[in-house]
């Protein structure tokens, strides 16, 4: 099916093309090596992996080592490659079709569904980017004593970054993301190093663990790992960023384009989900034989790795990881945001007053909240942001599983049977176990 000489009529009926400005802007050469391919392909994964170590997932990782050591490391790596499955459903969407999922959804949806889908997306983007910017700024208070309040207006900082960037190249982006990404690597490498966990039992705690059926305290902390995962705003983000490729529009460079995309974003999620593991594995060694098992905050950690691990930097290394970590988020939010609103409502702003508006909803409840309670919520108001978050990530997973299955749109790229049964089995529990998240969290037991 090549869908460039003979479009169907559901992409016909709306033009424009996903993040125009960098749109198939990286050209990929067609007579080259494997691996010089593959490095052209390279980037976009990087950037949507961003989105599963951000500060939301930090809390919860945290907890889940604190409390229940290292048994939880299972629920993060079955929940990194339910990521896995479904943002390679997003790269097929984005490089059979040439649509996004939110353009694939105002194409397919009556109008008035569509706002309510982009309603929705927004608040989940904003409450992303809410837990992004409290994050930074909780990062730039442990490192510098800069106030929470003055740290997320800071964090503004990042739009004029982008901007400049993008202008630069997409390409640029990508190095940046990289770099920071590289950098919280290598500060969990030296927190591992250092807090010494015992490798047998790490192995061990990748296995899924019964307990998990019989303790209903490590089954929240359970749900809210799986919860905190899967972004929504990294399906729309993922269904656009594989189109800046340049890459040869027949059946023959499609299914190309797929195997290096998936390649790229596979290996760039399991970096993420050394991530998640090393921030509970620090957190199991350091907290939960030690007398610390009711360390559930960022700050709390912070303060206490020093005196647990006996050396001096270890809390100036965590805070540096979380500051990039939050900083890298920043960057991919903005963009997110940009996609979302031009592929739902079609309408083309400046990218630099789509981002400001984008910052703009999230940095204006972090400071109310902060300047109104203080500064001892923010833990509560990264835990309501994931809650925010639940609500919306069965509207984007629902639609993304229906386009990628559906014959008519994809062609010979619909997802096979397995993949299909892979996909709802992922989908339904997905829903299921945010709706139990968001239903405990809001009505918690006596």
């Amino acid at each position: 099916m090549d869908t460039t000489t003979n479009p169907p009529a559901w992409r016909r009926a709306s033009s424009g093309n996903s993040l125009p400005e960098v749109h198939r802007s990286v050209v990929v050469p067609v007579t080259a090596s494997f691996w010089r391919k593959l490095l052209a392909f390279s980037g976009p994964g990087f950037l949507v992996a961003v989105g599963y170590m951000d500060p939301g997932n930090w809390a919860t990782d945290l907890q889940g080592g604190a409390q229940f050591g290292y048994t939880l490391l299972s629920i993060i790596l079955i929940s990194n490659f339910m990521a896995i499955l479904l943002q390679h459903f997003c790269i097929k969407l984005g490089i059979v079709t040439g649509r996004d999922l939110a353009q694939a959804c105002r194409d397919h949806y009556p109008l008035p569904i569509v706002w309510f889908q982009w309603l929705l997306c927004e608040i989940a983007i904003a409450a992303c980017d809410l837990a992004e910017v409290v994050g930074s700024a909780i990062g730039l208070q442990l490192l510098f004593g800069i106030p929470l309040v003055w740290g997320c207006f800071i964090m503004c900082a990042d739009v004029l970054a982008v901007l400049y960037l993008q202008n630069k190249g997409f390409r640029y982006i990508e190095a940046l993301v990289a770099v920071l990404i590289a950098t919280i690597g290598l500060c969990f490498a030296a927190e591992l190093f250092w807090s010494k966990p015992s490798l047998p039992a790490v192995l061990a705690g990748f296995v899924p663990s019964r307990e998990l059926l019989h303790n209903r305290d490590m089954l929240y902390v359970a749900i809210g790992i799986l919860g905190a995962t899967v972004m929504p705003h990294n399906l729309y983000l993922h269904s656009s960023i594989v189109q800046t490729r340049k890459f040869e529009r027949t059946p023959a460079g499609m299914r190309e384009a797929i195997r290096y995309a998936t390649i790229d974003s596979t290996s760039a999620l399991m970096f993420a989900l050394f991530i998640n593991a090393a921030i509970l594995i620090v957190a199991a060694a350091s907290f939960h034989w030690s007398g610390h098992a009711d360390v559930a905050d960022i700050q709390s950690a912070y303060k206490l790795l020093v005196p647990l691990l006996g050396v001096g930097i270890a809390s100036v290394v965590f805070a540096l990881a979380l500051l990039a970590s939050g900083q890298n988020s920043t960057l991919t939010g903005t963009l997110a945001g940009q996609i979302v609103m031009e592929g739902f409502l079609h309408i083309r702003l400046r990218p630099w007053l789509s981002r400001i508006i984008t910052r703009g909803l999230a940095i204006i409840p972090a400071v109310g909240v902060i300047a109104y309670f203080g500064e001892g919520k923010t833990t509560a108001l990264l835990v309501g942001s994931q809650v925010v978050l639940s609500l919306q990530l069965g509207f984007a997973v629902w639609p993304l599983l229906r386009f990628t299955n559906d014959r008519a749109k994809m062609g010979e790229f619909a997802n096979a049977l397995w993949l299909k049964t892979l996909g709802w089995i992922t989908t339904i529990v997905i829903i299921v176990l945010n709706a139990k998240l968001l239903f405990d969290t809001l009505i918690p037991s006596p």
